[in-house]
């Protein structure tokens, strides 16, 4: 049986948040956008490369450089499209995490979002974002 700690510290090796996606250094990893055609263009982050799941298998190799870890995101929490998509990766042998909270909470916490109008930002769901004082997370 594993430990708590082995589990938390598994957790950590294989996921990430908004916050420490926004605040990385570019180029630190390839951010993979893997919703539909249709949910990318209707916005997405600007800084992600749009590889839908399904072609993980057969375009990964052609869109990425495999010494780059990747992080996926799809939707939100109750999307495992982000899940999938690190699997797939995985399974090709890449370094991946998984965005948690996805694009909803990108765009909860006030981050920019890429739209055929040009970049949106939203001002930030103070029931998600720190509003004044550090989240202390």
């Amino acid at each position: 049986m594993r430990t708590p700690e082995e589990i938390f510290a598994e957790r950590l090796a294989t996921q990430t948040d908004v916050a420490d996606v926004r605040a990385a250094e570019p180029g630190a990893f390839v951010l993979v956008d893997s919703r539909s055609r249709q949910a990318w263009e209707q916005g997405h982050i600007p800084s992600a490369v749009h590889l839908p799941t399904a072609d993980i298998p057969s375009r990964a190799a052609e869109l990425l450089d495999r010494r780059l870890p990747v992080v996926t995101y799809c939707w939100g929490p109750g999307c495992n499209g982000a899940t999938r998509a690190a699997l797939a990766f995985a399974r090709l042998g890449y370094e991946v995490r998984e965005m948690l909270g996805g694009v909803e909470y990108w765009i909860r916490e006030g981050f920019p979002l890429r739209t055929a109008d040009g970049d949106v930002t939203l001002p930030p769901d103070p029931l998600v974002a720190p509003t004044g004082e550090a989240c202390g997370c």
